[in-house]
């Protein structure tokens, strides 16, 4: 079964942190499987503005694989504004992008920040990603 999922920039960080975590099996999955990443300009632009943070200490080379390759496999959609308000303006993207993918029965917004948006069904937490994916294959 194939899924759709705006990941937002959480996930990548965590993935980047800890090899083998849910964040990491979900842009595994992104990058190699079943999720077909959704994304549009202000999200990619957020991946590498925040991805190349001196804090993390990634390697450019790394960041600039992940956000090279992600597109590759992406459906880009313009977002869809909601009415919707979020306590980090920075995040309604990441909301309106999963938004205009509504027509797509499998679409989800994965995040380590499940406060930040609004409790849907559809938002979920890189676990529970993995968890939905699972469920599929049996």
């Amino acid at each position: 079964m194939k899924f759709y999922a705006v990941i937002d920039t959480n996930v990548l960080v965590s993935a980047m942190l800890k090899e083998g975590s849910m964040p990491w099996q979900v842009v595994r999955e992104a990058l190699e499987g079943c999720i077909t990443p959704l994304i549009n300009g202000d999200i990619l632009s957020e991946y590498g503005e925040v991805l190349l943070r001196k804090k993390f200490g990634f390697p450019e080379a790394s960041v600039a694989k992940l956000i090279t390759e992600l597109p590759k496999r992406a459906i880009h959609l313009n977002a869809q504004p909601t009415n919707e308000v979020f306590p980090d303006p920075d995040d309604a993207v990441f909301y309106e992008v999963v938004m205009a993918a509504q027509d797509k029965e499998n679409a989800y917004l994965v995040t380590g920040n499940l406060k930040h948006y609004p409790v849907k069904s559809f938002i979920v937490t890189p676990h529970e990603m993995i968890e939905i994916i699972k469920k599929s294959q049996s």
